[in-house]
């Protein structure tokens, strides 16, 4: 039989997935909500213990555990005590990573276990979890407030990819991802500021106000390129395309939330202040 056609693949995984994605992020009490991206980060989890060269089985079970119990753990945190505090250490960590894959000029080949990978999982995996719960409870328009995070990103990666591809002339970081142009991103940034001046007008922002949503939706864009771009770093170093085969047309469950895992915890850090939550 004829392989099937990779783009069908990946627009029938899409048109499943999304419904599934908006009807849980709309419809579930966040307990529920949790538990189900909860269920997302672990198969996540498996992917990246691959990534970080634990090769035995027993081995990433051993790693999923873990993540399951540190899960857990920031779930039985009184709700009100997972404040937006704790989200200042993924944000610190995505900015310090910003500078190291912008001075990456080669991708060394790693064979090994790369021991400093499984407790950065933690944070990389952990963080978006909680902030992606956290901002899910904010008041009565949480939900809608993930479901825009989640548009914007939708709407950064498109503009990215259209803008660089009838513009694109100077490559981002060709070392890591060879397609990104530096006009891509400039589209990026141009979609999520129109995202941000629709956000303003959805929280009734004025005057000087309402700069703060779209600054605060640029930002988020900007740092989610970097999410794609360091897992692009780690594929490379482990010489494999995708980060798993979970989800057809579409490879892995870090495929599809690499973005996700950098731009949760910001852009939550950024509503819960405007929401006066720090």
């Amino acid at each position: 039989m004829p392989a099937a056609n990779p783009i069908m693949q990946r627009v029938i995984t899409a048109l499943i997935l999304a419904p599934l994605a908006i009807a849980a992020v709309l419809w579930l009490p966040t307990p529920e909500f949790a538990l189900v991206f909860a269920v997302v980060v672990l198969l996540a989890a498996m992917e990246w213990a691959a990534l970080s060269g634990i090769g035995s089985m027993l081995g990433r079970l051993a790693y999923l555990a873990l993540i399951a119990g540190l899960l857990l753990l920031l779930w039985l945190i009184p709700l009100q005590d997972r404040s937006a505090y704790l989200l200042l250490l993924p944000v610190i960590w995505w900015l310090g990573i910003t500078l190291f894959l912008f001075r990456v000029r080669e991708v060394e080949r790693c064979a090994t276990v790369d021991w400093m990978l499984v407790p950065i999982g933690f944070l990389v995996l952990l963080a978006p979890w909680a902030a992606m719960v956290r901002l899910h409870g904010v008041a009565d328009h949480g939900p809608a407030l993930v479901l825009f995070l989640m548009v914007l990103i939708w709407v950064a990666d498109s503009a990215a990819f259209f803008v660089g591809r009838a513009w694109g002339r100077t490559k981002l970081a060709p070392s890591l991802s060879p397609g990104k142009t530096l006009e891509g991103v400039y589209g990026a940034l141009a979609g999520a500021a129109l995202c941000g001046a629709a956000l303003a007008w959805g929280l009734g922002s004025t005057g000087l106000s309402a700069l703060y949503p779209v600054l605060l939706c640029s930002l988020t864009a900007a740092i989610s390129v970097v999410g794609d771009l360091f897992e692009s770093w780690l594929k490379r170093r482990r010489g494999v395309k995708d980060s798993g085969r979970l989800l057809p047309g579409h490879g892995g469950i870090l495929d599809r939330i690499d973005s996700l895992t950098a731009a949760a915890p910001i852009f939550t850090l950024g509503i819960l202040w405007l929401e006066s939550g720090l």
